[in-house]
């Protein structure tokens, strides 16, 4: 676009598109949905429900990572000990099925995703070669933080040794210890534990050992990570957090080599849990490590702390960030009426906005409440307008938590997970919203309404990985061109806009936050985006219906707009010389 000012453009070329599956659930047909129900009774989702069929009908869709969550076998009230496999205690597991972040053993996968058990790491990497062969990446949860409390690898590669197997458990704290411990205490089982699986003995472990969210104490609450256990990366919590890095601590070395133990199996990523709770010395030690073996490989950090995010970029060396404490909860106060649309501006200057490109942004994961359900937005049609600028505020990767786009709605307690409003990760059950698409997958079985939030997001998912502004532009942001009474009916906390522009394109995104009325306004463009001021300006509606406007412009730049309520409007602008 000649008339666009001389910029010195950055093409970032990672406007990567993530699928959360949470695949226990996800290939689940079985619609019993009983409360606490078992593996017999409420079923779960396979591997092999991830056919080249669904494969190819997810790259259609528009994903190009797939984030395969609950691979890793974790702590279940489920006996696979017929296999070889140990039991859990179930006073130490949280739900039937369990919690994928309670890991029991890093070196297997969970048996009940295999169709034949004994063939389970078998079946995990056929996945992954479909998955490639799809022509999609697999990312798959890394926790590094905590384990199971009964951690115990069956199958461990020979040389590899068992987290706290060279423990010296006399100790509170040692560098040489993969745990940390409170010696001469007895672990206590939390008040209100009552799991629905019979046991013979209540859960001993002596002695206790700290808790995955940091707490130092033989009796961790209901409420903390009680069925988890912390991991000594050398830091001494107790003795103003001293640092022990040098020799490099054991369990530095054991992670480097489970790592390396999926990555050689082909996984394309990781999503880091609970990032920020490790050093972020090991992040910078480990992740050159692994990429000088697998450069491709990715590493994505679950992070809450905007202070913090610089640090895991540059010295951690991480790829992408979580953008939750950030844009997640600017628009979620937004959807919920009770946000300020100034907020956003606010993100990306004060969180994101020198490396903007690396945050990865969503609305729904397996943490987070689902949009359409009561506790939420109610309606999947309440995230559209916040979608869409998650996806084009700049260049960084979207999420899209499965299920998200066929508007599942929980409204009912599945078992350990409670009523919540969030789909459970400790429970056997299946999605009703989703489940007819799963025999054909495709999109013409679901029902009209459903079919409608599935094309609205295969469309966004396109709409972004097609144009160049989007996926490889500059972006500026309006609001202080606008707001604050400079231009007519520009109301700033609830009327937001930007431009996103390279040489070839430029696009204007225009949001209306205002859940009750549409709004009339008048919206300036800024100058220094453009070499010359006397140009003329076409303004042509894309992506949902608006009207094709034109504009000449001397000095000024600017237009009247009417946007929905709840919505947003995108112009693509074509420029010439007057």
């Amino acid at each position: 676009m000649s008339v666009i000012s001389n910029i010195n453009f950055f093409y970032n070329m990672d406007k990567i598109s993530v699928y959360q599956i949470f695949l226990r659930v996800f290939g689940n047909k079985n619609t019993t949905n009983k409360f606490y129900g078992t593996l017999s009774e409420n079923g779960t989702g396979k591997f092999s429900d991830m056919n080249a069929k669904a494969l190819k009908a997810l790259k259609k869709f528009g994903v190009s990572h797939v984030w395969y969550t609950g691979v890793v076998e974790h702590a279940t009230m489920t006996d696979f000990s017929a296999f070889g496999i140990a039991k859990d205690h179930p006073q130490v597991v949280k739900g039937i099925a369990g919690s994928p972040y309670a890991i029991r053993d890093y070196y297997d996968v969970n048996p009940y995703l295999a169709d034949e058990v004994p063939q389970r790491m078998a079946e995990f990497e056929a996945l992954v070669q479909r998955t490639h062969k799809a022509g999609l990446k697999a990312i798959i949860d890394f926790v590094p933080n905590h384990v199971a409390r009964q951690y115990k690898s069956d199958v461990k590669p020979a040389g590899a040794v068992d987290f706290g197997e060279k423990d010296d458990n006399s100790r509170a704290f040692s560098p040489s210890n993969n745990f940390y411990y409170v010696p001469g205490k007895h672990f206590a089982v939390p008040d209100g534990v009552n799991p629905p699986v019979a046991f013979d003995q209540p859960y001993a472990e002596y002695p206790a050992k700290a808790t995955g969210n940091d707490v130092f104490s033989e009796a961790p609450s209901i409420n903390d990570w009680f069925e988890t256990i912390k991991l000594n990366y050398g830091v001494d919590y107790l003795n103003g957090r001293r640092k022990h890095f040098d020799p490099i601590p054991p369990t530095w070395k054991q992670m480097l080599d489970i790592l390396e133990f999926w990555a050689m199996k082909g996984v394309d990523g990781f999503r880091c849990d609970m990032a920020e709770m490790v050093p972020v010395e090991f992040w910078h030690w480990v992740i050159p490590q692994v990429k000088s073996r697998h450069p491709e490989v990715i590493f994505i950090a679950e992070i809450y702390n905007p202070a913090e995010y610089r640090n895991y970029l540059d010295y951690g060396n991480f790829d992408y960030l979580y953008d939750k404490v950030g844009l997640y909860d600017a628009l979620r106060r937004l959807i919920e009426g009770h946000g300020n649309a100034m907020d956003i501006s606010g993100v990306w200057q004060k969180e994101s906005g020198h490396f903007s490109q690396k945050m990865l942004r969503f609305l729904e994961n397996h943490d987070e409440q689902r949009i359409a359900s009561d506790e939420f937005g109610k309606t999947p049609e309440s995230a559209y307008a916040a979608m869409m600028l998650s996806a084009t505020l700049h260049t960084g990767p979207l999420m899209i938590y499965a299920g998200q786009e066929f508007g599942v709605r929980p409204d009912k307690a599945e078992g350990f997970q409670g009523d919540d409003g969030r789909t459970t990760i400790f429970d056997f059950w299946g999605l009703p919203e989703l489940q007819p698409w799963l025999g054909s997958y495709t999109t013409a079985p679901l029902e009209p309404k459903t079919a409608a939030v599935h094309d609205y997001y295969e469309r966004l998912l396109h709409f972004m990985q097609k144009n160049e502004a989007v996926y490889a532009g500059e972006f500026h942001d309006m609001q202080y061109l606008n707001g604050f009474g400079l231009s007519p009916g520009y109301d700033e906390r609830v009327i937001y806009s930007y431009l996103r522009f390279s040489r070839k394109q430029c696009l204007l995104f225009v949001y209306n936050f205002d859940l009750q009325k549409e709004r009339t306004f008048t919206v300036k463009l800024p100058r220094s985006v453009f070499k010359d001021g006397h140009i003329r300006m076409k303004f042509k509606p894309v992506f949902a219906e608006g009207e094709k406007m034109e504009v000449k412009a001397g000095e000024a730049i600017s237009l009247d707009v009417t946007v929905p309520a709840n919505g947003f409007r995108i112009w693509e602008i074509e420029v010439k010389k007057a």
